[in-house]
């Protein structure tokens, strides 16, 4: 039955029986985008899977190895976008939430009678999501899988964004992270769990 979904991050129902998507990009203007049923991408290299591999609801995985987490989006994900044409990804360094991004900011407490000043750190808004994907039908925003931070980005993506598209568990990865809470690895999904969400996607 044809129904109607926003998709604002990775977590919307994708299906390819989806007649209209509202997206988001890079400025936050809404766009509306429609959805040709029948189009459903091949998986090619896509398909082949690594058992260690751990999936979120948002349709992200992370793969973990010597204590370092590769992201990347799965299968299911970049076929709903279509072909990838940008990849907004956040800078080495940067400290990630899980599910959100923590921000923080330096400034300047003045006090009567005090010449000096003193300089703390004060948290800032939560950031909903930590880069953004682009295709020609649609645009997602990402979402941290894990608390930790980035140590490497995917630099091949910025001059060919459509590896997301050719080879999303592999050539296609997005970022690498440290993993500060283990637990949070062990609360994602498996390969299984994940093909049974997605299956309940699309019932």
């Amino acid at each position: 039955m044809a129904m109607r979904a926003t998709l604002r991050c990775l977590s919307a129902n994708f299906s390819p029986r989806l007649p209209l998507l509202s997206s988001a990009g890079r400025d936050n203007r809404a766009a509306r985008l429609r959805w040709v049923s029948g189009t459903r991408r091949t998986f090619s290299s896509c398909s082949v899977l690594s058992t260690a591999l751990k999936f979120t609801e948002k349709h992200e995985w992370v793969q973990v190895e010597g204590g370092i987490g590769t992201v990347g989006i799965s299968s299911y994900a970049q076929d709903a976008l279509g072909d990838v044409v940008y990849c907004g990804l956040p800078e080495v360094g940067q400290r990630l939430e899980q599910m959100g991004t923590t921000l923080t900011f330096t400034c300047k407490a003045y006090y009567y009678f005090v010449l000096n000043c003193l300089s703390f750190c004060i948290p800032a808004a939560l950031v909903d999501e930590f880069g953004a994907l682009e295709s020609v039908k649609a645009a997602s925003e990402l979402y941290s899988p894990l608390t930790g931070e980035v140590t490497a980005i995917n630099t091949q993506l910025a001059e060919n964004p459509g590896l997301v598209n050719k080879d999303c568990y592999a050539e296609g990865w997005l970022i690498k992270m440290t993993i500060e809470k283990p637990e949070e690895v062990d609360a994602l999904m498996d390969q299984a769990a994940y093909d049974k969400f997605i299956k309940s996607l699309e019932e």
